[in-house]
């Protein structure tokens, strides 16, 4: 797993997490983990990119998809994208199950930031499980 890559749609819930995964607290962690935190720009695709070609831009540069609001809404959706082509050792969606919340309740975002790095260190497991919510 090389990076992470943070949706278009979570940025400031983003850097509330990393607060906390910067924290004295989790740094020595979150460094160990030694990940590259991607944008959209990044990889070359704009905000409005599909589903399906963000979720094979990950897969392809080893990065996990973080988000909050990719849906279902047809062929190119990210829920299609993972039955249609997530495979055993494809890397998992991870998604912000109340984003709004991260960004008012700092209890909560710090268990999300917590379960965030729970997953990280053990994504070799998770691979092939299509999406898992944080938390």
């Amino acid at each position: 797993m090389a990076g992470i890559l943070v949706d278009n749609d979570i940025g400031g819930e983003f850097d509330v997490l990393m607060h906390y995964l910067t924290s004295p607290a989790w740094s020595e962690a979150w460094n160990d983990l030694a990940l590259t935190v991607f944008s959209l720009n990044d990889f070359g695709l704009q905000p409005s990119a599909p589903d399906r070609l963000v979720w094979q831009a990950c897969q392809q540069a080893q990065a996990i998809l973080i988000t909050a609001n990719r849906n279902d809404d047809g062929p190119d959706s990210l829920e299609a994208t993972i039955r249609d082509l997530g495979r055993a050792d494809s890397l998992p969606v991870l998604t912000l199950a109340d984003p709004q919340r991260v960004m008012r309740d700092k209890p909560y975002a710090k268990r999300v930031a917590e379960q965030l790095l729970e997953y990280l260190f053990d994504m070799e497991n998770y691979r092939g499980t299509g999406r898992l919510y944080l938390p």
